[in-house]
């Protein structure tokens, strides 16, 4: 009740099994109204992990003329995968969890925090655990953004261990660390730099490029021309992060302009509105945005 007051400035005072809310008219019946959804949510069975919670408040705050709070996090949109259930938090990440389910290549651009990658992992770990698929395979390319890779320390393996961690953190968040090695060492999840996807054809998998922005055109049509039979690939990226050296271009970028049109193909964007993580993300991802519109101006 605490956080529903100060999002939207309101007094909110539960009695005798009714709930109250007096302030501004507006704020308050925007308020109301979202307290109804929540309870017919919570009806269905819905749970509200307080994080969950706390988002869908802002959500509603922030979104005053989008989609009602049950259309957007309702029990059908849910992915469930072998450590926790997982829910779409924005309109554009329900879109991208629908093409996920039924396109065979889905492209997701926005910026960081935004679940891109994690929610194409979720649905992969769903599919791998009902059987749907054979594997789920994982990378990215290994772009030096600011150190050398020869500068690193340790054989090959250990310098591109670094670029493929985050892959490896989301998906034992999913699975759990048993799980995952079990999977790993059946050959069921395989995680590599795309370098090593060259001259493979991948059938019965669900493949997840991340940080696309930093393949180039000739890596990222490598990577479309492995989908072997009964496969799905899911490629991620920010297009305002691109390391590559200056005069390359994104084989993200490219595929944006090049692919929107063909049949099979889905392109979902999102925005800082999207963001997921820290509250703070989001008003990171605005300042910088701002810094780049004027360093544009100047020039």
């Amino acid at each position: 009740m605490r956080f529903v007051e100060q999002t939207f400035d309101v007094k909110v005072v539960a009695r005798h099994g009714s709930v109250f809310v007096s302030g501004a008219e507006g704020d308050a019946t925007r308020c109301a109204l979202l307290i109804t959804q929540l309870d017919e949510l919570i009806q269905k069975g819905s749970a509200l992990p307080f994080e969950d919670f706390k988002f869908i408040v802002r959500y509603f705050r922030e979104n005053p003329g989008e989609n009602s709070v049950t259309e957007v996090f309702s029990e059908d949109t849910r992915v469930q995968t072998a450590r926790k259930l997982v829910s779409p938090r924005s309109v554009a990440q329900k879109s991208y969890v629908h093409s996920l389910t039924n396109t065979d290549i889905v492209i997701a651009i926005g910026p960081a925090g935004t679940g891109k990658t994690y929610l194409a992992m979720a649905v992969a770990v769903s599919d791998l655990l009902k059987k749907k698929i054979a594997r789920i395979v994982l990378t990215r390319p290994a772009v030096e953004a600011g150190e050398s890779l020869g500068f690193l320390p340790g054989d090959l393996n250990e310098k591109i261990t670094p670029y493929l961690r985050p892959l490896y953190d989301a998906i034992y968040d999913l699975l759990g660390p048993d799980k995952l090695r079990i999977m790993m060492e059946q050959g069921q999840i395989e995680v590599a730099p795309l370098a090593y996807m060259r001259g493979r054809t991948l059938n019965d998998s669900f493949i997840i490029l991340d940080e696309a922005q930093n393949c180039t055109s000739e890596q990222m049509k490598m990577f479309l021309t492995r989908l072997g039979t009964n496969s799905k690939a899911a490629i991620t990226g920010d297009v305002t992060q691109i390391d590559l050296p200056r005069g390359r271009p994104s084989g993200l970028v490219e595929a944006r302009d090049i692919l929107g049109g063909i049949e099979g193909i889905d392109i979902i964007f999102f925005s800082k509105r999207d963001v997921v993580r820290h509250s703070l993300v989001e008003k990171i991802i605005e300042a910088y945005e701002g810094l780049e519109e004027s360093l544009s101006r100047e020039d």
